[in-house]
C-alpha cells in the first residue's frame, strides 16, 4: 500500500506534525521539537506549519 502524507486524527492543533510523524516513521514528538526549532532559530516554522495545515490532506 502507498503511503500518503495526511493530517493525524491525533490532533494536538491541526494534526500536521502527527501526520509527518506517521509519513515518515518517527516519533510526531520529535517533528513538534523540530517546529519549534524552527520557528526559535529561524522563524520560519510558523509559516512551514500554517501552509502544512492548509495544504495537507485530513485522514480519511
Amino acid at each position: 500500500m502507498q503511503k500518503r502524507l495526511t493530517k493525524s486524527n491525533d490532533k494536538k492543533l491541526f494534526g500536521v506534525c502527527g501526520g509527518l510523524g506517521n509519513y515518515f516513521d518517527v516519533d510526531p514528538t520529535l517533528v513538534r521539537v523540530g517546529f519549534l526549532v524552527a520557528v526559535l532559530m529561524f522563524g520560519t516554522g510558523v509559516l512551514l506549519y500554517l501552509i502544512l495545515a492548509i495544504v495537507m490532506p485530513d485522514a480519511a
